[in-house]
């Protein structure tokens, strides 16, 4: 005969409110404040000039032979590393069913693991602060750019290259180090990384943060200020930054945000995109010498090998693949102001990388010379209008590099566009649609909704204060 022992109710548990819109406001006062406590914006080049010159930098180009611990597959030709981590070169073939290219070949850059960006958030006198990082990375064509607090790979924090720990990964990766204000994981570089997310967050410390060299204490406003810089601020920044909960001071929108839902899942159930993996040697078009992987036709990008020696990494030397774009990227949204709202015009952008198939984009996300050879009918829509906008019309614009732990030289010139009725009419084509900057910030707390370049353009938009 058993006997069960009656357990007590449950004691009430205290409800917590859903949301504090206190954060909000106090990103919005960092936002607002371009006067640092503990640097000065103005002492900020000397500063990241003295990181400069405290370690030694330099990147070679070397030949894939060259390449240590990498090597091309026998069977696939894959580019691979012997651990069986860090990423992976392979093929990628994409077939879809609008645009005027619907099926092509490319190399691709598989990284399943998912990487941690992390920005550490701290009050001096009131005001929320950044801890910003002087980080090298090899493709950056000026090599040391500013970073998140934490920008690292699985690989890297858990240590498979034998190098030093990841300076403040604990505030990241261990519970109660610090109060969580954003925490979601977004995508990549969809034409350049297969199905690739990083964990972008932003954690506020508890307790004393000891400021190791390389790092800096900036608020939002500073940070916005340096935007305006050309290749200062680096994407992975930029990516944490557009995830920070400001507020929503949208009075109305030209669409409310349930109808705004549902033509962007409309898009994404429209578009029947395949993109299967398949060798890298097998790629029609392509070509692989002894020193690049490029396209017949000198056209996109070409897959190079460098040797990198940086003093102030984990590691101090290795050897890697990079992606070489042909060309400087023009990524901007049109803009708008619609009963006396600011809106922007975003494109539901299908990459053969997007796990989802569809994100939103900016509304002009191109290299202009791989269309330099397209019929006049089948260049992008607002191509030409974002590269002949009259300087009045341009509300912000400044070069910045994309990932430079994988890209070699890769810019973009970011800009916003004000456009009128006749060149951007409020009934835009197919797979456009108009967006608050609130709305777009509602929708970054989802993971693989704006993709890597629109998620840059509303930091640019939220820390610089633009107006639009």
């Amino acid at each position: 005969m058993s006997s069960t022992v009656a357990r007590p109710p449950a004691g009430p548990r205290t409800l917590r409110p859903r949301s504090d819109a206190s954060v909000a406001a106090r990103v919005a006062r960092s936002a607002a404040e371009t006067t640092g406590a503990r640097l000065r914006t103005e002492d900020f080049p000397q500063w990241l000039e003295g990181r400069r010159a405290a370690h030694r930098f330099q990147v070679d180009r070397i030949p894939f032979g060259e390449l240590a611990g990498w090597s091309f597959e026998a069977a696939t030709g894959n580019l691979v590393h012997r651990s069986g981590r860090f990423f992976t070169v392979e093929g990628l073939h994409v077939t879809a069913d609008t645009g005027p290219f619907r099926e092509w070949y490319q190399p691709i850059i598989k990284q399943p693991e998912v990487g941690i960006l992390g920005i550490l958030a701290k009050e001096f006198d009131g005001v929320l602060h950044f801890l910003m990082q002087a980080k090298m990375e090899p493709g950056n064509r000026n090599l040391l750019q500013l970073s998140p607090t934490v920008q690292a790979t699985r690989s890297n924090y858990t240590k498979v290259h034998r190098g030093a720990d990841v300076k403040y990964i604990e505030y990241f990766t261990r519970p109660g180090r610090g109060r969580v204000l954003a925490d979601v994981l977004q995508s990549e570089h969809g034409s350049w990384f297969f199905r690739k997310s990083n964990r972008n967050m932003i954690v506020e410390a508890v307790g004393e943060v000891p400021l190791h060299d390389d790092f800096c204490w900036l608020t939002l406003g500073q940070i916005g200020e340096l935007l305006h810089l050309d290749n200062v601020v680096n994407m992975d920044s930029r990516t944490v930054l557009a995830c920070a909960p400001f507020p929503d001071a949208d009075h109305g929108a030209l669409h409310a945000d349930t109808d705004l839902l549902s033509w962007f899942t409309a898009e994404r159930s429209r578009h029947d995109v395949r993109a299967e993996r398949v060798p890298l040697d097998r790629l029609p078009g392509w070509q692989r010498s002894e020193w690049t992987i490029d396209h017949e036709e000198d056209r996109y990008f070409r897959v190079v090998a460098v040797a990198v020696q940086a003093g102030s990494r984990e590691v101090a030397g290795w050897t890697q693949p990079l992606f070489e774009p042909l060309g400087l990227g023009v990524t901007a949204f049109l803009t708008r102001r619609i009963g006396g709202v600011p809106h922007v015009l975003v494109h539901a952008r299908v990459e053969g990388g997007f796990l989802d198939t569809v994100e939103l984009g900016p509304t002009v996300q191109y290299t202009p010379d791989n269309y330099a050879h397209v019929a006049a009918e089948d260049r992008p829509p607002f191509l030409d209008l974002v590269l002949d906008a009259d300087p009045s019309r341009v509300r912000y614009e400044a070069v910045h590099s994309e990932e430079g732990g994988r890209f070699l030289n890769a810019e973009s010139r970011y800009l916003l566009v004000d456009a009128d009725e006749d060149q951007a009419p409020l009934d835009p084509p197919p797979g456009y649609r108009w967006a608050t900057p609130g709305q777009l910030t509602s929708l970054v707390r989802h993971g693989h909704y704006l993709n890597v370049q629109a998620r840059t353009l509303l930091a640019c938009l939220n820390a610089t204060g633009v107006r639009i």
